[in-house]
């Protein structure tokens, strides 16, 4: 897909739902591409289907590699407070033609899982230790 046209879509989505930050959206896409990236690599060269769940977990790794502490201070200002939100971002560039789906592929698979915020603040926070009696 030319930028273009993943820019056009962005702003298609954009207009019908405006509940996400512009950047959210080419965030979603280098964390997509990043996620294949890791699949690829992890299979052998061998690209296959990625599934919520994966592309949730490379959103993550991807937002802490890139932000930091700050990744979860972001992804609010975003938008971004689950992988319910990204299933949301996903569904609406699958309907603008800028990502594919399996006809598996549903936007309840982007529920559960873990806790977005949790595990984008947890690596920051203080180890408590214990007192020993």
């Amino acid at each position: 897909m030319q930028p273009s046209q993943f820019t056009d879509a962005v702003q298609a989505a954009l207009s019908q739902t405006p509940r996400y930050d512009i950047a959210a959206y080419y965030f979603l896409k280098d964390a997509l591409d990043f996620t294949v990236k890791r699949i690829s690599d992890n299979n052998e060269g061998e690209l296959r289907h990625v599934s919520a769940q994966e592309l949730i977990a490379g959103f993550r790794d991807l937002a802490l590699q890139e932000f930091g502490p700050m990744a979860s201070t972001l992804m609010k200002e975003w938008g971004i407070t689950s992988g319910d939100d990204i299933g949301v971002m996903v569904f609406q560039l699958i309907e603008e033609g800028a990502f594919g789906k399996q006809d598996s592929d549903t936007q309840d698979d982007f529920s559960g899982g873990f806790d977005l915020l949790d595990a984008l603040q947890s690596p920051f926070l203080p180890k408590h230790k214990h007192a020993v009696a």
